[in-house]
């Protein structure tokens, strides 16, 4: 079994909780309150600005151009394609994606932000590859399996959520998992097990992060906003 197989069997759990989760499953019945999917924006915005921050700092760390470019690429992808699915829900919700960015994290979003930079400045390459991976994969997963479950025409409203992630059969997983494999048969057995812990970590982030969304996750004691 490859080192990529030995981490998805190992989070199985965590995949399955994230296909069964209420924001997930209201993707694909079509229903999911106007305040969710703001909220999901909201924090997705920041957290994938911080995503491309990392795919930057495993730029610094590559020692040939193949990695850099496979990095590079994923940059642009953020910033030129990974906004549609946002624009879906923004549509959906009858609200300007640019209204949405910009704004106070939420704890559980501030947490996975600062996990992955703290690896990415902290670790190895492969430690990088093992933090980054779990987003990409969940999000495919998903895709493929509401594809299959839902079959969506363009009268269901997340039909462009669902096709962007579901449709991508040239997945950035795909590459990850190969580039981590490789990496893998080369690590020590401490630096395997570092790589195991942050995948698993980004895993139940990504449930926390749906969960986050669904129930409008805020800090506990609300504060007055400074006046300048």
């Amino acid at each position: 079994m490859s080192f990529s197989a030995e981490l998805r069997n190992e989070a199985n759990p965590i995949f399955d909780a994230i296909f069964e989760h209420p924001f997930v499953r209201g993707i694909a019945n079509g229903k999911l309150k106007k305040e969710q999917l703001i909220h999901y924006v909201k924090q997705d915005f920041e957290y994938l600005n911080a995503f491309t921050k990392t795919y930057g700092i495993a730029i610094a760390k590559c020692e040939n151009r193949e990695d850099m470019d496979m990095f590079n690429k994923q940059i642009a992808f953020i910033l030129n394609s990974e906004t549609h699915p946002h624009h879906n829900f923004c549509q959906v919700a009858g609200v300007a994606y640019e209204d949405l960015q910009g704004l106070p994290l939420s704890p559980t979003a501030l947490y996975y932000i600062r996990h992955m930079l703290t690896v990415a400045y902290e670790g190895t390459l492969g430690e990088i590859l093992a933090v980054l991976l779990p987003c990409p994969w969940t999000y495919w997963e998903i895709g493929k399996r509401l594809l299959n479950e839902m079959n969506p025409d363009h009268s269901h409203p997340f039909y462009e959520w669902i096709h962007f992630y579901g449709d991508r059969t040239n997945s950035i997983t795909t590459k990850f998992c190969a580039r981590l494999d490789k990496w893998a048969l080369e690590a020590s057995e401490k630096e395997r097990s570092k790589m195991k812990e942050h995948f698993l970590t980004s895993c139940q982030l990504e449930y926390m992060f749906w969960d986050m969304a669904y129930k409008l996750e805020e800090w506990p004691v609300e504060l007055e906003a400074v006046k300048k």
